[in-house]
């Protein structure tokens, strides 16, 4: 049975950082793609980032570019998602996820990732 276990959320002040793990274990997650979608109450869900199995493909939404950086060790079937410079508005719940997306612009649609974390809490206080 395929599972994703989160952990390295909390409470961290704006402009600092935090780093997420998601350890993944089960025979179907071999070769997939992983990444992480947010929730933040009362909005919209987020697909955050995502990188191919090789590493050599990486999505990132907008909001997130030049401050998240998406990172993974297949020895150790963990993707991390190191969060610098972080806002109040990065408050959320994070998911980790993994699937198997065909194409670059299927990396950055949730609907290819069919695994899916319990969630890791991040709070930026301002």
């Amino acid at each position: 049975q395929a599972q994703l276990v989160e952990s390295g959320g909390g409470l961290v002040q704006a402009g600092g950082s935090l780093r997420l793990s998601c350890v993944a274990s089960g025979r179907n997650l071999s070769l997939t793609a992983m990444g992480w979608d947010r929730q933040a109450p009362g909005k919209e869900r987020e697909f955050v980032a995502s990188i191919s199995f090789s590493g050599g493909n990486t999505y990132y939404t907008d909001s997130v570019k030049g401050r998240f950086s998406i990172s993974r060790d297949n020895a150790e079937n963990t993707v991390y998602l190191q969060m610098d410079n972080l806002k109040p508005e990065d408050t959320a719940v994070y998911y980790c996820v993994a699937g198997y997306p065909k194409t670059l612009a299927a990396m950055g649609d949730r609907s290819h990732f069919v695994y899916w974390g319990q969630g890791t809490q991040v709070t930026v206080s301002s």
